[in-house]
Order: C-alpha cells, then structure tokens, then sequence
C-alpha cells in the first residue's frame, strides 16, 4: 500500500495500492480523473493531483518534470507515464483490457505515445478556442 500523508491535515493517510496522479490545473484532466475515480477506487487504486507537495516526495521528481504528464504508481515501485500510465490504468479496469491488447500490437505504442503528447500539449485549449504553437 502506497500512504500519502499530510501532518497537518490528513494524519490517517489514505491508502492505496497504487495512484492515479493528474494535472489539478488542467479542467480536460480534471474531469477524466473525477470520472475514474469511482472505478479506480473499486479496485483498491487512489486519485490526487500531481500539485500535491506529497506527491513530488513521493514520484522524487521536481515539479515541472513531474506536471508534464499523467502518472501511475503502483505500490511496488513501478511508476509510469504519460501513455504508458494510460495503458497501465487500463490493465486495472476489465472493460480497458482491449486497449491494452491494441497496444501491444507491433507498431502501436508509438502512434498510442504521440496521440498522448498530441493531446497532452493541447490540454489547457480542450473545450475553449485558442492557438497551440506547433512545436517540431
């Protein structure tokens, strides 16, 4: 079990045997990770944002590497990223297992990593009108 534990305020801990981390700041992520947290909790599996100073101590990353994409970590230590966090949520959720078969077909993480990083750099435009400057 993975505990984040706040001492001034959460001395209990919640506990879990991996966690879902997300971008608190981005509305698109937001709504993805109150939608899955039900699910996710069902399975012994938590939710919290990566603003979380709990979470930097935890991942042991700083905080701008750590904001650049979605993570998963599981209590044994394995942490994941970006896609590869998609794909290992997905193997916790039965009705997911078939996008876990896709990506294992030959050839398909690499489109599965830059959808994820397509969509990724476009986060904060999902639902308003804005520009993205094209980055190549």
């Amino acid at each position: 079990m993975i505990t984040l534990v706040d001492e001034f305020t959460d001395r209990k801990g919640r506990q879990a045997r991996g966690w879902l981390f997300f971008d608190a700041q981005c509305g698109f992520c937001t709504r993805i990770a109150r939608w899955l947290a039900p699910i996710l909790a069902r399975r012994g599996l938590g939710v919290a944002p990566l603003q979380d100073p709990r979470v930097g101590a935890l991942l042991g990353m700083p905080r701008a590497e750590r904001l650049k994409e979605l993570r998963f970590l599981l209590s044994d230590g394995t942490n994941f990223g970006g896609a590869l966090a998609v794909i290992a949520v997905a193997r916790e959720v039965w009705w997911a297992r078939p996008f876990v078969w896709l990506a294992a077909a030959p050839g398909m993480m690499p489109l599965l990593d830059a959808g994820y990083k397509w969509v990724a750099a476009r986060r904060g435009c999902v639902g308003e009108n804005c520009e993205v400057e094209e980055k190549f």
